[in-house]
This record gives C-alpha cells, sequence and structure tokens, in this order.
C-alpha cells in the first residue's frame, strides 16, 4: 500500500488534535469541530428548505395540471372575429389539428374548447367567471378533474341541457348546490332596437370539482362546450384544443415542434407559458433562497478561518521545524489547506447525509413530535410535501466544499511565510 505524502499526514494529525494535554490545543480542535458542524447544519437546512420548497412547486403544479392541459392549440382571437356583429365565429377544425399534434408519438390525448368570460348570478351573489365549453368524454384524456369532483359528475355536462359544473370556491361565494339555478350572463349580446342586449341563459348545477389550486377553484365554471358554441356565438371567445403529452415537463419541447407543423393562424403554447409568471416568481424565490441559506455556510467557513489561524499560531514551532528539515512553504501551505479541506469535506458529507435523510422524513417527524405545520382548514394540503433532488444536493455539497477551501487560502498563506528563525528565537 502506498504511504500517503507527508503533508496529508500531518494535516489529518493536526485535525485529530492527540495533544490531549494542551488545553490550547483542546480549543483549537474544539474550533475546528464546530466548524465542521457548522457547515454540516448549513448543508442539511439548504437541502430540507430546498426540498421543501421544491416539493410546494411540484404539489402546486400536479393540481395545477389537473386542470390545466399540457399544451393549447390556440387561434388568436382576432384571426378567429366574426365577419359582422352577431355573425358567426369561423370554426375551429379541432379533429385536423388534432391528427397533426398526434403524429408526434409524445402526444397521447386531445380535448377541444370553447373559452369566455362571462357573469354568474344566483339571487344576490354576483361573480364574473371563467366559462370553458368541453367535451366531457374528451376531456377526460386530457386532465384529471373528473377525478376532482366533489359532487356530481362530468358526465352531466350533455349537450342542449345547459348544466354546469363549478369550482368549489366559486360555489360557496355564489351559495349554491347540485340542483339550483344559476343564470349566465354572456358580455356579448343581442343587437335589438332599443341597443344591446346581453344574452342571458339559466344552467342548472350539476357538479362541484375541487382541484386544489384557488385561481381555477374560484373562477372557473365548465359547461358543455356545443352549449358554449351557441352562446359565445358573437365573438369575445376563444376556441382551442388541449393535449397532453407523455411527461408534461417535455411539453414545451412538444409544443416549439408542433408549431411547425401547424397552419400559420394557429400558435401551440406549453403550460409553463400559460403559467409563466407564477413559475417566474417561484425560481426567483427559490434562488433568493438558496443565495440566504447559504451564508449559513459562509459563516461557518469564517468559523474554519479562525480555528486555522489559531492552528498556524500553534503550531508555529512545528512549521519551523518542518521548514529547516527541509519542507518547502509550498508544502506548508499544502498541509493547512488539507486541513481546512478535510473539515470542509467531513462537514459537507455529513451535512449532504443527514440533510438528505432530515429532508425525506421531515413530515414524518413533525408528525411524531404532534406538530402541525400546515392547518388543514388554511391550506389546500395537510403535510409537508418534499422533493429532493440530487442535482440540488451536488450543487450545495459542491458550494459548502468551494467555500472552505478559499477559507483555508489565508492562513495556509500566512503559514507558508513564517520565518523558521524568528519562530524559533524563544523555544
Amino acid at each position: 500500500m502506498a504511504q500517503l505524502p507527508f503533508e496529508f499526514q500531518i494535516a489529518l494529525r493536526y485535525t485529530r488534535a492527540r495533544k490531549r494535554n494542551s488545553k490550547r490545543n483542546r480549543f483549537v480542535s474544539f474550533m475546528s469541530v464546530a466548524s465542521m458542524a457548522g457547515i454540516a447544519l448549513g448543508v442539511a437546512a439548504l437541502i430540507v428548505v430546498l426540498s421543501v420548497m421544491n416539493g410546494f412547486q411540484k404539489e402546486v403544479r400536479d393540481r395545477m395540471l389537473s386542470v390545466v392541459s399540457h399544451i393549447e392549440v390556440i387561434e388568436p382571437p382576432e384571426l378567429n372575429a366574426p365577419l359582422q356583429p352577431g355573425g358567426e365565429t369561423k370554426p375551429f377544425d379541432w379533429d385536423a389539428v388534432l391528427r397533426i399534434a398526434k403524429e408526434d408519438k409524445r402526444v397521447v390525448a386531445g380535448a377541444p374548447y370553447v373559452l369566455s368570460q362571462a357573469m354568474l348570478t344566483s339571487g344576490d351573489s354576483v361573480r364574473g367567471a371563467i366559462i370553458r365549453g368541453i367535451v366531457p368524454s374528451a376531456e377526460a384524456g386530457v386532465a384529471d378533474i373528473g377525478s376532482k369532483m366533489r359532487a356530481g359528475k362530468l358526465d352531466s355536462l350533455q349537450p342542449g341541457e345547459f348544466n354546469v359544473a363549478l369550482g368549489i370556491d366559486l360555489a360557496r361565494a355564489m351559495r349554491v348546490r347540485p340542483g339550483d339555478k344559476i343564470v349566465l350572463i354572456s358580455p356579448q349580446g343581442n343587437i335589438t332596437p332599443a341597443g344591446m342586449v346581453p344574452r342571458l341563459k339559466q344552467f342548472t348545477v350539476t357538479g362541484i370539482f375541487e382541484s386544489g389550486h384557488f385561481e381555477y377553484d374560484s373562477a372557473l365554471a365548465l359547461i358543455a362546450m356545443s352549449d358554449a358554441t351557441r352562446l359565445f356565438r358573437a365573438g369575445g371567445s376563444l376556441n382551442g384544443l388541449r393535449l397532453k403529452t407523455v411527461d408534461p415537463l417535455d411539453a414545451h419541447l412538444v409544443a416549439h415542434d408542433l408549431m411547425t407543423r401547424l397552419p400559420a393562424n394557429l400558435v401551440a403554447r406549453d403550460w409553463g407559458q400559460i403559467n409563466r409568471n407564477w413559475f417566474a416568481a417561484v425560481q426567483v424565490e427559490k434562488r433568493m433562497m438558496f443565495i440566504i441559506l447559504t451564508l449559513i455556510i459562509a459563516v461557518a467557513a469564517f468559523n474554519l478561518v479562525s480555528s486555522l489561524v489559531m492552528t498556524v499560531t500553534e503550531k508555529q514551532s512545528d512549521i519551523a521545524i518542518l521548514r529547516t528539515l527541509g519542507a518547502s512553504p509550498r508544502s506548508i501551505m499544502g498541509i493547512f489547506m488539507l486541513q481546512g479541506a478535510l473539515v470542509g469535506v467531513l462537514g459537507s458529507v455529513l451535512g449532504v447525509v443527514g440533510g438528505t435523510l432530515l429532508a425525506m422524513n421531515v413530515d414524518t417527524l413533525y408528525r411524531v413530535v404532534g406538530l402541525e405545520l400546515i392547518p388543514k382548514g388554511i391550506y389546500f394540503i395537510d403535510y409537508l410535501p418534499t422533493d429532493t433532488r440530487p442535482a440540488d444536493v451536488a450543487w450545495i455539497g459542491l458550494t459548502a466544499l468551494v467555500l472552505s477551501i478559499l477559507a483555508t487560502i489565508y492562513p495556509s498563506w500566512s503559514a507558508s511565510r513564517i520565518n523558521p528563525a524568528e519562530a524559533l528565537r524563544y523555544e
């Protein structure tokens, strides 16, 4: 077995601090352990926080995708405007578009829709809502909204029956239940001798869904597509096709490829583009949290500087003896850089292992001690979701290691500049 370089052996000896009879040496050893513990705690805290943030992002994304399609193919309203007021909009040939989309093996299903805004009234309650006309049999292939029904079934939205399914928060705001009647007021009215008259239609509430995403639970209403087409016949509506892909994370690539094969008047948008403001805000928050918590590791690195400076001061006579025996300043510098690197590596490894284990079991631990982190009555989940990503763990460990090595440069350089004669003068 090859013998380790003497720099590494001495660095290991200084790290272990064998001189138990020296109070100062024990204090130096304590400072090294404290630095190692600080790095480990910083790394573990950063892994746990980012894992929880990733978990919440994944939870919200999954709930959002139960309502939002992976890809939407739309015709911009200005290209789909009626020829004259009160005229019919140009039909959206969704069958032809779906055939084009399914040429890509990554597209598994498609469903047409009509989208517009309207007012809902029930008694004294008035609410604005986003009205989406769907085909229930096709909708089941692109979204999981059918499994999110709290009351009724999505299949109740049959053509000509004028039934509606409301988000749970919208239904509460309207104070309606399945079987109640509501009136839908379309902003696209009829032209009469008395002027523009809004179009009114009474609907029966036959379903209530809960997606877990407040934006949709508080403002989305689903009706049959044929009913929506008849109600919004005079422009102002958006016709489109919703697509589901094999992997939602690849939706942006599928949408980009689809744009090259679609007619010029159609646009394909993935779910990230549709909700880009929300995801951009989450990414900024995650990035800032990474920077802030990295300061914990930086503080531990400063403690490492202090411990190395004290070690250099304590070992001046040893350094002088090594220099007289032929050790170069570069070797002296290497000894203390290795000592600091050992502390950094051990702290990083302990932090990565401990942080990963804690992140994977943090919700279980809080349940064991009986703490309620997320009240079920306030948030849509009653557990703490985590998603520990190897890439994040690798970046955190690498950052801790780099900061630890940078912290060793100045004390090691100072050790290499010690004059042997001056150090041994009073020995």
